[in-house]
Protein backbone atom coordinates (compact mmCIF):
# COMPACT_ATOMS: atom_id res chain seq x y z
CA UNK A 1 0.00 0.00 0.00
CA UNK A 2 2.55 2.01 0.70
CA UNK A 3 3.75 2.12 -2.83
CA UNK A 4 0.94 2.87 -3.72
CA UNK A 5 0.16 5.83 -2.32
CA UNK A 6 4.00 6.86 -3.57
CA UNK A 7 3.13 6.32 -6.54
CA UNK A 8 -0.12 8.39 -6.60
CA UNK A 9 1.70 11.25 -4.76
CA UNK A 10 3.74 11.25 -7.79
CA UNK A 11 1.55 10.70 -10.70
CA UNK A 12 -0.85 13.75 -9.43
CA UNK A 13 -2.62 14.23 -12.66
CA UNK A 14 -3.28 10.42 -12.72
CA UNK A 15 -4.64 10.57 -8.57
CA UNK A 16 -6.97 13.43 -9.73
CA UNK A 17 -8.33 11.45 -12.77
CA UNK A 18 -9.11 8.37 -11.17
CA UNK A 19 -11.25 11.05 -8.37
CA UNK A 20 -12.59 12.53 -11.11
CA UNK A 21 -13.83 9.01 -12.67
CA UNK A 22 -14.96 7.98 -9.09
CA UNK A 23 -17.26 10.75 -8.28
CA UNK A 24 -18.56 11.17 -11.95
CA UNK A 25 -19.57 7.39 -11.31
CA UNK A 26 -21.38 8.16 -8.04
CA UNK A 27 -23.44 10.32 -10.01
CA UNK A 28 -24.08 8.56 -12.84
CA UNK A 29 -23.55 4.73 -12.53
CA UNK A 30 -22.24 2.83 -15.20
CA UNK A 31 -24.23 1.42 -17.78
CA UNK A 32 -23.43 0.06 -21.74
CA UNK A 33 -23.81 3.66 -23.01
CA UNK A 34 -21.16 5.16 -21.35
CA UNK A 35 -19.11 2.71 -22.66
CA UNK A 36 -20.30 3.45 -25.61
CA UNK A 37 -19.43 7.19 -25.32
CA UNK A 38 -16.42 7.07 -24.48
CA UNK A 39 -13.82 7.59 -26.91
CA UNK A 40 -11.84 4.85 -28.30
CA UNK A 41 -10.92 6.01 -31.08
CA UNK A 42 -8.64 8.41 -29.81
CA UNK A 43 -7.63 6.37 -27.09
CA UNK A 44 -6.35 3.72 -29.50
CA UNK A 45 -4.68 6.72 -31.69
CA UNK A 46 -2.97 7.26 -28.38
CA UNK A 47 -2.00 4.12 -27.73
CA UNK A 48 -0.33 4.11 -31.51
CA UNK A 49 1.57 7.24 -30.66
CA UNK A 50 3.13 6.61 -27.81
CA UNK A 51 4.08 3.59 -28.44
CA UNK A 52 5.62 5.14 -31.78
CA UNK A 53 7.55 7.77 -30.38
CA UNK A 54 8.83 5.90 -27.39
CA UNK A 55 10.45 3.58 -30.44
CA UNK A 56 11.62 7.10 -32.00
CA UNK A 57 13.28 7.97 -28.63
CA UNK A 58 15.21 5.13 -28.17
CA UNK A 59 16.20 4.49 -31.70
CA UNK A 60 17.91 8.30 -31.73
CA UNK A 61 16.35 8.97 -35.37
CA UNK A 62 16.26 12.92 -34.81
CA UNK A 63 20.28 12.24 -34.51
CA UNK A 64 21.17 14.18 -37.72
CA UNK A 65 19.36 17.23 -35.54
CA UNK A 66 21.59 16.61 -32.71
CA UNK A 67 24.83 16.74 -34.39
CA UNK A 68 23.92 20.12 -36.26
CA UNK A 69 23.54 21.73 -32.86
CA UNK A 70 26.81 20.52 -31.11
CA UNK A 71 28.40 22.58 -34.44
CA UNK A 72 26.75 25.73 -34.60
CA UNK A 73 29.57 28.41 -32.52
CA UNK A 74 26.89 31.40 -32.12
CA UNK A 75 24.88 31.85 -28.95
CA UNK A 76 21.94 33.04 -30.82
CA UNK A 77 22.17 30.43 -33.68
CA UNK A 78 22.23 27.83 -30.95
CA UNK A 79 19.70 28.70 -29.24
CA UNK A 80 17.54 29.91 -32.45
CA UNK A 81 17.97 26.31 -33.55
CA UNK A 82 16.91 24.58 -30.60
CA UNK A 83 13.47 26.75 -29.47
CA UNK A 84 12.75 26.24 -33.30
CA UNK A 85 13.58 22.24 -33.11
CA UNK A 86 11.31 22.21 -30.45
CA UNK A 87 8.56 24.35 -32.19
CA UNK A 88 8.98 22.26 -35.53
CA UNK A 89 9.61 18.74 -34.22
CA UNK A 90 6.38 19.08 -31.63
CA UNK A 91 3.90 19.64 -34.63
CA UNK A 92 5.15 16.14 -35.59
CA UNK A 93 6.05 13.88 -32.78
CA UNK A 94 3.78 15.59 -29.88
CA UNK A 95 4.92 18.45 -27.66
CA UNK A 96 6.36 16.21 -25.08
CA UNK A 97 8.29 14.08 -26.95
CA UNK A 98 10.01 17.36 -28.51
CA UNK A 99 10.98 18.22 -24.98
CA UNK A 100 11.99 15.02 -24.15
CA UNK A 101 14.67 15.29 -27.12
CA UNK A 102 15.58 18.89 -27.21
CA UNK A 103 15.31 19.74 -23.86
CA UNK A 104 18.44 16.96 -22.04
CA UNK A 105 20.47 18.17 -25.46
CA UNK A 106 20.19 21.95 -24.30
CA UNK A 107 21.28 21.05 -20.97
CA UNK A 108 24.29 19.11 -22.15
CA UNK A 109 24.96 21.83 -24.50
CA UNK A 110 24.98 24.75 -22.31
CA UNK A 111 26.74 22.89 -19.57
CA UNK A 112 29.52 21.87 -21.58
CA UNK A 113 29.73 25.38 -23.29
CA UNK A 114 29.73 27.06 -19.91
CA UNK A 115 26.98 28.86 -20.75
CA UNK A 116 24.29 27.38 -17.62
CA UNK A 117 23.42 31.06 -17.10
CA UNK A 118 21.17 31.46 -20.00
CA UNK A 119 19.94 27.46 -19.20
CA UNK A 120 16.62 28.90 -17.35
CA UNK A 121 14.95 31.52 -20.09
CA UNK A 122 16.21 28.86 -22.97
CA UNK A 123 14.04 26.22 -21.31
CA UNK A 124 11.34 28.64 -20.46
CA UNK A 125 11.40 29.83 -24.49
CA UNK A 126 11.55 26.11 -25.40
CA UNK A 127 8.47 24.75 -23.45
CA UNK A 128 6.55 27.95 -25.09
CA UNK A 129 7.61 26.44 -28.75
CA UNK A 130 6.78 23.04 -27.67
CA UNK A 131 3.33 24.35 -26.72
CA UNK A 132 2.79 27.21 -29.43
CA UNK A 133 3.94 25.03 -32.17
CA UNK A 134 1.89 21.85 -31.22
CA UNK A 135 -1.26 23.51 -31.75
CA UNK A 136 -0.70 23.64 -35.62
CA UNK A 137 -1.38 20.15 -36.23
CA UNK A 138 -3.76 17.84 -35.13
CA UNK A 139 -2.01 15.58 -33.57
CA UNK A 140 0.59 17.84 -32.24
CA UNK A 141 -0.45 17.20 -28.85
CA UNK A 142 -3.67 15.21 -27.04
CA UNK A 143 -5.83 17.85 -26.70
CA UNK A 144 -5.83 19.01 -30.41
CA UNK A 145 -5.49 15.02 -31.29
CA UNK A 146 -8.83 14.65 -29.26
CA UNK A 147 -10.91 18.27 -30.60
CA UNK A 148 -9.86 17.04 -34.10
CA UNK A 149 -11.17 13.45 -34.10
CA UNK A 150 -14.12 15.28 -32.46
CA UNK A 151 -14.61 18.27 -34.77
CA UNK A 152 -15.39 17.31 -38.12
CA UNK A 153 -12.79 19.54 -39.29
CA UNK A 154 -10.76 18.47 -42.15
CA UNK A 155 -7.16 18.63 -41.79
CA UNK A 156 -6.45 21.32 -43.54
CA UNK A 157 -8.84 23.90 -42.53
CA UNK A 158 -7.79 22.93 -39.16
CA UNK A 159 -4.14 24.31 -40.32
CA UNK A 160 -5.33 26.98 -41.51
CA UNK A 161 -7.15 28.07 -38.36
CA UNK A 162 -4.46 27.61 -36.23
CA UNK A 163 -1.80 29.12 -39.04
CA UNK A 164 -2.25 32.72 -37.57
CA UNK A 165 -1.50 31.63 -33.76
CA UNK A 166 1.46 29.55 -34.64
CA UNK A 167 3.00 31.83 -36.81
CA UNK A 168 2.62 35.30 -34.81
CA UNK A 169 4.21 32.59 -31.99
CA UNK A 170 6.86 31.71 -34.07
CA UNK A 171 7.78 35.75 -34.63
CA UNK A 172 7.24 36.58 -30.93
CA UNK A 173 10.01 33.68 -29.90
CA UNK A 174 12.10 34.93 -32.56
CA UNK A 175 12.29 38.59 -30.74
CA UNK A 176 12.47 36.88 -27.25
CA UNK A 177 15.78 35.26 -28.29
CA UNK A 178 17.44 38.18 -29.58
CA UNK A 179 15.96 40.04 -26.55
CA UNK A 180 17.66 37.48 -24.18
CA UNK A 181 21.37 38.10 -26.30
CA UNK A 182 21.08 41.55 -26.66
CA UNK A 183 23.88 43.21 -24.72
CA UNK A 184 26.22 40.39 -27.41
CA UNK A 185 24.46 39.62 -30.40
CA UNK A 186 27.42 37.57 -31.15
CA UNK A 187 28.24 35.97 -28.49
CA UNK A 188 30.53 32.71 -29.66
CA UNK A 189 29.69 29.31 -28.16
CA UNK A 190 32.10 26.41 -28.17
CA UNK A 191 31.01 22.91 -27.00
CA UNK A 192 29.71 19.78 -27.79
CA UNK A 193 26.76 17.74 -29.32
CA UNK A 194 26.65 14.36 -27.86
CA UNK A 195 24.05 11.64 -29.65
CA UNK A 196 24.71 7.66 -29.81
CA UNK A 197 25.68 6.42 -33.25
CA UNK A 198 23.03 4.88 -35.31
CA UNK A 199 24.40 0.80 -35.56
CA UNK A 200 24.11 -0.66 -38.46
CA UNK A 201 21.97 -3.46 -37.06
CA UNK A 202 19.20 -1.52 -36.15
CA UNK A 203 18.78 -0.23 -39.54
CA UNK A 204 15.41 -2.35 -40.37
CA UNK A 205 13.80 -1.44 -36.58
CA UNK A 206 14.54 2.58 -37.81
CA UNK A 207 12.62 1.93 -41.15
CA UNK A 208 9.92 0.16 -39.27
CA UNK A 209 9.56 3.34 -37.27
CA UNK A 210 9.38 5.28 -39.44
CA UNK A 211 6.66 3.44 -41.64
CA UNK A 212 4.48 3.06 -38.61
CA UNK A 213 4.54 6.93 -37.58
CA UNK A 214 3.42 7.44 -41.37
CA UNK A 215 0.18 4.84 -40.78
CA UNK A 216 -0.21 6.34 -37.82
CA UNK A 217 -0.36 10.43 -39.14
CA UNK A 218 -2.44 8.67 -42.54
CA UNK A 219 -4.88 7.02 -39.64
CA UNK A 220 -5.57 10.57 -37.96
CA UNK A 221 -5.67 12.42 -41.50
CA UNK A 222 -7.95 10.74 -43.20
CA UNK A 223 -10.07 9.69 -39.79
CA UNK A 224 -10.70 6.52 -41.32
CA UNK A 225 -13.29 4.57 -39.73
CA UNK A 226 -10.82 1.49 -39.67
CA UNK A 227 -8.91 2.93 -37.04
CA UNK A 228 -8.67 -0.09 -34.97
CA UNK A 229 -7.29 -2.05 -37.86
CA UNK A 230 -4.20 0.32 -38.10
CA UNK A 231 -4.26 -0.37 -34.18
CA UNK A 232 -3.78 -4.11 -34.61
CA UNK A 233 -1.15 -3.58 -36.96
CA UNK A 234 1.06 -1.39 -35.05
CA UNK A 235 0.80 -3.74 -32.10
CA UNK A 236 1.65 -6.46 -33.95
CA UNK A 237 4.43 -5.38 -35.75
CA UNK A 238 5.49 -3.99 -32.66
CA UNK A 239 5.81 -7.16 -30.54
CA UNK A 240 7.19 -9.01 -34.10
CA UNK A 241 10.61 -6.82 -34.29
CA UNK A 242 10.67 -4.58 -30.71
CA UNK A 243 8.07 -6.02 -27.76
CA UNK A 244 10.38 -4.44 -25.25
CA UNK A 245 9.05 -1.04 -26.27
CA UNK A 246 6.09 -2.17 -24.42
CA UNK A 247 7.61 -1.97 -20.82
CA UNK A 248 8.52 1.95 -21.63
CA UNK A 249 5.27 3.16 -22.64
CA UNK A 250 3.43 5.96 -21.01
CA UNK A 251 0.72 3.89 -19.82
CA UNK A 252 -0.15 6.35 -16.83
CA UNK A 253 -1.08 9.31 -19.72
CA UNK A 254 -3.24 6.63 -21.19
CA UNK A 255 -5.36 5.81 -18.48
CA UNK A 256 -5.75 9.42 -16.96
CA UNK A 257 -7.22 10.22 -20.30
CA UNK A 258 -9.47 7.36 -20.32
CA UNK A 259 -10.50 8.96 -16.29
CA UNK A 260 -11.58 12.01 -18.29
CA UNK A 261 -13.31 10.49 -20.57
CA UNK A 262 -15.39 8.52 -17.77
CA UNK A 263 -15.57 11.88 -15.48
CA UNK A 264 -16.86 13.75 -18.68
CA UNK A 265 -19.41 11.05 -20.60
CA UNK A 266 -21.07 10.95 -16.86
CA UNK A 267 -21.56 14.20 -16.33
CA UNK A 268 -22.71 14.66 -19.50
CA UNK A 269 -25.07 11.92 -19.08
CA UNK A 270 -26.73 13.39 -15.89
CA UNK A 271 -29.29 16.35 -17.46
CA UNK A 272 -29.22 18.41 -14.60
CA UNK A 273 -25.78 19.03 -14.30
CA UNK A 274 -25.04 19.25 -17.85
CA UNK A 275 -27.50 21.72 -18.41
CA UNK A 276 -25.84 23.92 -15.10
CA UNK A 277 -22.38 23.40 -17.39
CA UNK A 278 -23.67 24.33 -20.77
CA UNK A 279 -24.87 27.74 -19.59
CA UNK A 280 -21.41 27.97 -17.64
CA UNK A 281 -19.26 27.22 -20.68
CA UNK A 282 -21.61 28.30 -23.72
CA UNK A 283 -19.43 31.56 -24.91
CA UNK A 284 -17.15 31.65 -22.78
CA UNK A 285 -15.27 28.24 -23.98
CA UNK A 286 -11.72 30.24 -24.19
CA UNK A 287 -11.49 31.90 -20.51
CA UNK A 288 -13.04 28.52 -19.25
CA UNK A 289 -10.57 26.00 -20.69
CA UNK A 290 -7.31 28.39 -19.60
CA UNK A 291 -8.86 28.51 -16.16
CA UNK A 292 -10.19 25.18 -15.51
CA UNK A 293 -6.63 23.77 -17.07
CA UNK A 294 -4.59 25.60 -14.53
CA UNK A 295 -6.14 23.19 -11.89
CA UNK A 296 -6.80 19.82 -14.20
CA UNK A 297 -4.24 20.68 -17.56
CA UNK A 298 -5.25 21.45 -20.71
CA UNK A 299 -5.59 17.61 -22.22
CA UNK A 300 -8.74 16.86 -19.12
CA UNK A 301 -9.89 20.21 -19.66
CA UNK A 302 -10.37 19.84 -22.77
CA UNK A 303 -12.17 16.63 -22.66
CA UNK A 304 -14.33 17.74 -19.39
CA UNK A 305 -15.34 20.83 -21.67
CA UNK A 306 -16.26 19.43 -25.36
CA UNK A 307 -19.58 18.36 -23.89
CA UNK A 308 -20.81 21.54 -23.29
CA UNK A 309 -19.30 23.66 -25.36
CA UNK A 310 -20.66 25.93 -28.43
CA UNK A 311 -17.56 27.93 -29.97
CA UNK A 312 -15.34 24.95 -31.33
CA UNK A 313 -12.56 27.93 -32.08
CA UNK A 314 -12.42 29.26 -28.39
CA UNK A 315 -11.88 25.82 -26.97
CA UNK A 316 -9.25 24.57 -28.85
CA UNK A 317 -7.62 28.53 -28.66
CA UNK A 318 -7.82 28.14 -24.86
CA UNK A 319 -6.68 24.87 -24.38
CA UNK A 320 -3.77 25.45 -26.37
CA UNK A 321 -2.84 28.85 -24.64
CA UNK A 322 -3.32 27.44 -21.29
CA UNK A 323 0.41 25.96 -21.17
CA UNK A 324 1.32 29.58 -20.51
CA UNK A 325 0.62 30.34 -17.34
CA UNK A 326 1.51 27.74 -15.38
CA UNK A 327 3.66 24.47 -15.07
CA UNK A 328 -0.23 22.21 -14.76
CA UNK A 329 -1.49 24.22 -17.48
CA UNK A 330 0.06 21.92 -19.99
CA UNK A 331 1.28 18.18 -19.11
CA UNK A 332 4.34 18.75 -21.25
CA UNK A 333 5.58 21.74 -18.95
CA UNK A 334 5.38 19.65 -15.98
CA UNK A 335 7.52 17.04 -18.32
CA UNK A 336 10.05 20.16 -18.80
CA UNK A 337 10.19 20.93 -15.61
CA UNK A 338 11.10 16.89 -14.31
CA UNK A 339 14.07 17.18 -16.80
CA UNK A 340 15.49 20.18 -15.01
CA UNK A 341 15.39 18.99 -11.39
CA UNK A 342 16.42 15.56 -12.39
CA UNK A 343 19.75 17.22 -13.44
CA UNK A 344 19.87 20.06 -11.21
CA UNK A 345 18.10 18.71 -7.59
CA UNK A 346 17.16 21.66 -5.07
CA UNK A 347 16.58 24.23 -8.44
CA UNK A 348 12.84 23.63 -8.90
CA UNK A 349 12.03 27.17 -7.00
CA UNK A 350 14.11 28.39 -9.41
CA UNK A 351 13.01 26.89 -12.20
CA UNK A 352 9.21 27.96 -11.52
CA UNK A 353 9.94 31.35 -10.76
CA UNK A 354 11.79 31.86 -14.58
CA UNK A 355 9.12 29.86 -16.26
CA UNK A 356 6.62 31.63 -14.94
CA UNK A 357 8.22 35.04 -15.91
CA UNK A 358 8.93 34.35 -19.28
CA UNK A 359 6.01 32.48 -20.02
CA UNK A 360 3.71 35.24 -18.48
CA UNK A 361 5.08 37.63 -20.91
CA UNK A 362 4.92 35.26 -23.82
CA UNK A 363 0.79 35.18 -22.49
CA UNK A 364 0.21 38.32 -22.20
CA UNK A 365 1.21 39.12 -25.77
CA UNK A 366 -1.05 36.38 -27.58
CA UNK A 367 -4.09 36.03 -25.23
CA UNK A 368 -5.73 38.92 -27.03
CA UNK A 369 -5.11 37.44 -30.44
CA UNK A 370 -6.60 34.51 -29.51
CA UNK A 371 -9.57 35.54 -28.08
CA UNK A 372 -10.52 38.05 -31.35
CA UNK A 373 -9.60 34.52 -33.40
CA UNK A 374 -12.08 32.45 -31.33
CA UNK A 375 -14.79 34.28 -32.96
CA UNK A 376 -13.65 32.68 -36.64
CA UNK A 377 -15.94 28.99 -36.42
CA UNK A 378 -13.81 26.49 -38.08
CA UNK A 379 -17.11 25.51 -39.83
Amino acid sequence: MRRIFAFLKREVMLTLSLLAAGAALLITPPSPQLLRSIDWRTLGTLLMMLCVLEGFKQEDLLRPLILLAGGLRRMVSLTLFLVFGVFFTSMFVTNDVSLILFVPLTILLFRSGNKERYLLPVLAMENIAAVRGSMLTPFGSPQNLFLFARSGVGAGRFVLHMLPLSALSGVLLVLFVLFLYRRDMRESFSGAGAAAEWRPERRRLRIVYALLFALILLVIVTRTQYWYAALAVVLAVLWAVDRRVFRRVDYVLLVTFLCFFVFSSSIAANERIAALLLRAVAGREYWWAIGLSQLISNVPAAIVLYPFSQNFAGLIYGADTAGLCSLIGSLASVINYRLYVREYPGRGGQFVRVFTLVSWAFFLLVVIPGLLLSHWPFL
